[in-house]
C-alpha cells in the first residue's frame, strides 16, 4: 500500500458548488494549501517550549503535551500499520470525555483520516446510522462502551473495532514508534464528519476540513475569551458534540493551556472539580447553569474568569440568578454543528442581558424574511449567517434547505435590535401560530421559569380545532415541590402578569424529565407528539 493511495469518499460527497455558503474572509486567515491542523495545536505546542506543561487534567491524572503528542502519534501508526487506515478513512471514535479520547481524535487527525465521533449514549441503531452514511470501517471504543458497538457491527460495513481502557489499543501503541510524521493534508481537506444531535430527527453528517478547526479559534476563542497558557478549560459538553470538541480540546490546545476533562459532569462533579483544579472558562449549557444555581453557594468559583453558554437559548431570568448569586456574568453565544462553532456572542465588555450577542469576527449575519430578503430592525424573521466556516452536509437534500442564496440559514427566528445585537426568539419550527398570533415558545419558557417552583420547562405548539394551535408547557419543579391545580393556575397567571396575556398556556403538564439529546437540548418534537 503505497503514499500515494487516498481515500476520497469526502470529498465525492461534498454538496455541489452552487449549493455550497459563501465562504467569506477566508483569504485574510493566510492558510497554506498543505496543512494538518493537528500540528498547529500539539506538534508546534512541543517547538515553542511547551512539551512540559499541562495539556489535559482528568479526575485521575495529569498529562503534559509531550505525552499528548507521544500517544497520538503511537495511535497515528496504529491506525495506518494495524488498521490499513489511508488518508481520507473515516474512523468511529467512542468514548467519554477522557484523555484517551482526545488522544485519538489526534491519532486520527495526524495520520490523515476523518475523526466521527459518537456520543457514549448512543446505540447500535443510531451507530449503525452514522457507519452507514459516513461508509466507516475502522473504529477506537473504549471498552466499557463496546457492546452496542459490536452489535452495530454486526449489521454494517464496520470492520474493525479497537478497544482502549486498558486493553488492545495500549498493547499495539507499547511497540510503536514515539514520533510520526503527520500526513500532508491540504488545508481544504475534512477532518471531521460531526453528525447533529437529532432535535429534529434524523442526524446529519457535516464535513469539516482541517482549517475549520483553526478558524473556530481565532474567529471566536482568541478574540471572545482571550485564553492565556495558565488558563484551565471545563465543560459539560461531549467532545463528539463540536461545543465541546471546541470549547474543552481545541481552544485550549490553541491557546497552549490546559483542560479538565470530565466522564461525567453533572452539577456536583462539575463544581468539585472547578474548585480542585481551579477552572478559569467554563463552558455548558442554558439547563446546567440553571441546575447549578442550587449547588454554587458552597463552591469556590474564584479561579472563574469567564462563563460560556450555548446549544440553547439562555433565559434572561437565568444571567440575571447566575449573576447575582456568583458575581460572574455568562457569556451568550450561539452556534451549530453546521458553522462547527459560536459565531455571534456576548463578550465580556459588551453584554446586553437576554441577547445572544453581535457576530464574532470573520462572520456575518442578517435577518430575512421568507424570500431571503433582509428585514428591518425590530423584524422578526430568519437568522443567515456566513462566515469562513459554513454548511457541508454529506450527501444530504437537507443542504438545500439550510444554504441559501450563499448564507446559512440556522433554523433559528431571530431580531435583530438598532444597534446591531441580535435577540433569539425561536427555532423557526417553535414559532406557534395561536387564534393568529404570532408566539415564540422560547419566550413562554422565560416567563415560566421566572416563577420560583419551576426548575425547567418547555413549550410547544399543539394542534387545536378553534385556534389552529395551543400552548402546551410542560413543567418540571424545582425539588419538594407538588403540582396541582391550584399551582397550575398560579403559573398561567404568573405568565399572563409577565408577557401578554395570549400568550399563556392554555395547556399545561407536570413532568419529571424533559427528553433531551446526549448534548442537552430540549427534543420538543417529541413533545408535540405527546
Amino acid at each position: 500500500m503505497t503514499k500515494s493511495l487516498r481515500d476520497t469518499f469526502a470529498k465525492d460527497n461534498l454538496p455541489p458548488a452552487e449549493q455550497l455558503p459563501e465562504f467569506i474572509n477566508l483569504a485574510k486567515l493566510g492558510y497554506p494549501e498543505k496543512f494538518n491542523c493537528a500540528k498547529n495545536l500539539l506538534d508546534d505546542a512541543l517547538a515553542e517550549g511547551f512539551g512540559e506543561s499541562i495539556a489535559i487534567i482528568t479526575p485521575q491524572k495529569e498529562y503534559t503535551y509531550s505525552r499528548l503528542l507521544k500517544d497520538a502519534n503511537k495511535i497515528a501508526h496504529v491506525l495506518i500499520d494495524d488498521c490499513g487506515l489511508i488518508p481520507g478513512n473515516r474512523v468511529l471514535l467512542r468514548a467519554p470525555n477522557s484523555y484517551m479520547m482526545a488522544a485519538c481524535w489526534y491519532g486520527v487527525v495526524k495520520a490523515g483520516g476523518v475523526a466521527v465521533s459518537t456520543m457514549p449514549l448512543f446505540r447500535a441503531k443510531e451507530l449503525g446510522v452514522m457507519i452507514e452514511k459516513a461508509q466507516i470501517k475502522i473504529a477506537l471504543c473504549d471498552k466499557r462502551l463496546k457492546d452496542e458497538l459490536i452489535k452495530a457491527k454486526a449489521d454494517s460495513m464496520l470492520e474493525n473495532i479497537l478497544l482502549f481502557g486498558g486493553s488492545e489499543l495500549e498493547k499495539k501503541m507499547f511497540e510503536k514508534p514515539e514520533t510520526f510524521e503527520n500526513c500532508q493534508t491540504n488545508s481544504d481537506d475534512t477532518c471531521l464528519i460531526s453528525f447533529t444531535s437529532g432535535t429534529t430527527g434524523t442526524p446529519k453528517g457535516t464535513m469539516h476540513y482541517h482549517r475549520d478547526m483553526i478558524t473556530i479559534c481565532r474567529a471566536y476563542s482568541v478574540p471572545v475569551l482571550a485564553p492565556k497558557p495558565k488558563d484551565r478549560f471545563i465543560g459539560s459538553p461531549p467532545l463528539a458534540f463540536t461545543f465541546g470538541l471546541g470549547g474543552q480540546l481545541l481552544f485550549p490546545m490553541y491557546a497552549r493551556a490546559s483542560t479538565i476533562l470530565l466522564e461525567q459532569a453533572n452539577p456536583d462533579l462539575l463544581l468539585d472539580a472547578i474548585k480542585k483544579h481551579r477552572a478559569s472558562i467554563v463552558f455548558t449549557s442554558p439547563t446546567a447553569y440553571r441546575f447549578l444555581l442550587s449547588e454554587v453557594k458552597d463552591c469556590d468559583l474564584s479561579s472563574v474568569r469567564a462563563c460560556v453558554s450555548a446549544g440553547e437559548t439562555l433565559p434572561k431570568p437565568t444571567w440575571v440568578a447566575w449573576k447575582e448569586k456568583t458575581g460572574l456574568e455568562i457569556l451568550d453565544g450561539i452556534g451549530s454543528t453546521e458553522l462547527l462553532h459560536i459565531f455571534i456572542s456576548s463578550r465580556a465588555d459588551d453584554i446586553r442581558p437576554g441577547a445572544t450577542g453581535k457576530p464574532v469576527p470573520g462572520y456575518e449575519a442578517k435577518v430575512v424574511d421568507e424570500d431571503g430578503n433582509e428585514v428591518a430592525p425590530g423584524k422578526i424573521g430568519k437568522l443567515a449567517v456566513r462566515g469562513p466556516t459554513g454548511c457541508r452536509y454529506l450527501s444530504d437534500e437537507r443542504q438545500k434547505k439550510y444554504v441559501q442564496n450563499g448564507w446559512n440559514l440556522t433554523g433559528d427566528a431571530y431580531q435583530m435590535d438598532e444597534d446591531g445585537y441580535f435577540w433569539f426568539k425561536a427555532r423557526t419550527d417553535d414559532m406557534i401560530i395561536s387564534s393568529g398570533y404570532n408566539i415564540a415558545g422560547p419566550e413562554v419558557e422565560t416567563a415560566l421559569i421566572a416563577h420560583q417552583s419551576v426548575l425547567e420547562c418547555a413549550v410547544v405548539g399543539v394542534p387545536d380545532v378553534h385556534r389552529g394551535s395551543l400552548i402546551k408547557a410542560f413543567v418540571v419543579l424545582q425539588p419538594g415541590i407538588f403540582g396541582d391545580e391550584k399551582l397550575k393556575k398560579e403559573l398561567q397567571d404568573f405568565v399572563k402578569n409577565s408577557i401578554a396575556p395570549y400568550k399563556y398556556p392554555r395547556s399545561l403538564d407536570f413532568v419529571d424529565s424533559l427528553p433531551k439529546t446526549d448534548t442537552g437540548k430540549i427534543q420538543r418534537f417529541k413533545l408535540r407528539e405527546c
